[in-house]
C-alpha cells in the first residue's frame, strides 16, 4: 500500500480490530491505521481531521450509537466528506445491507465470516486496489 495513505478503520469489536491490524502486519502493509469505535467517533475525528488526507475508511455496518449504514447516510450527505472512499467489512450478509450499502458508493463489501480464514486474501486485494489507487491529496 502506499504509505502516504492512511486508513480510519470503523469498529466497535476488539478482536475483530486486532485481527485486521495483525493481518496488516503480517503483510507488511505499514500504513498509519486510526481506529474509531463507532459511527459517531468516526465522524468526530474526521470533523476535527485528525485523519490527514489521503486516506481510506473500512466500515463495519453493526456498531452501537451509530450504525454503518447511518455513517455512510450522514457522510454522503456532506459536502466536506462526501468524496470518501469507504469498504464495508461487517458481518451482515442481508442482501438490503449490500444494496444500501452500494447505493451509498462504497467501494467494495467484505464479509467478515467469509474472510475469516482467508482474510489475508481481502487484505491483499486492498493492497493491489490501494497501489493503483489515485485520490486527491486535499
Amino acid at each position: 500500500m502506499k504509505h502516504d495513505l492512511n486508513v480510519l478503520l470503523v469498529e466497535d469489536d476488539d478482536i475483530d480490530f486486532m485481527s485486521i491490524v495483525r493481518s496488516f502486519k503480517k503483510r507488511k502493509i505499514l500504513n498509519k491505521i486510526t481506529r474509531a469505535i463507532d459511527g459517531v467517533h468516526a465522524l468526530e475525528l474526521l470533523r476535527e481531521e485528525t485523519i490527514t488526507k489521503p486516506f481510506i475508511v473500512l466500515l463495519d455496518l453493526q456498531m452501537p450509537r451509530m450504525s454503518g449504514l447511518e455513517f455512510l447516510d450522514t457522510i454522503r450527505n456532506d459536502d466536506m466528506l462526501n468524496d470518501m472512499v469507504i469498504f464495508v467489512l461487517t458481518t451482515s450478509d442481508n442482501e438490503q445491507d449490500i444494496v444500501k450499502s452500494y447505493k451509498k458508493h462504497v467501494a467494495g463489501y467484505f464479509l467478515k465470516d467469509r474472510v475469516s480464514d482467508q482474510f489475508l486474501d481481502v487484505v491483499d486485494v486492498l493492497d493491489g486496489y490501494w497501489r493503483i489507487l489515485q485520490l486527491p491529496k486535499g
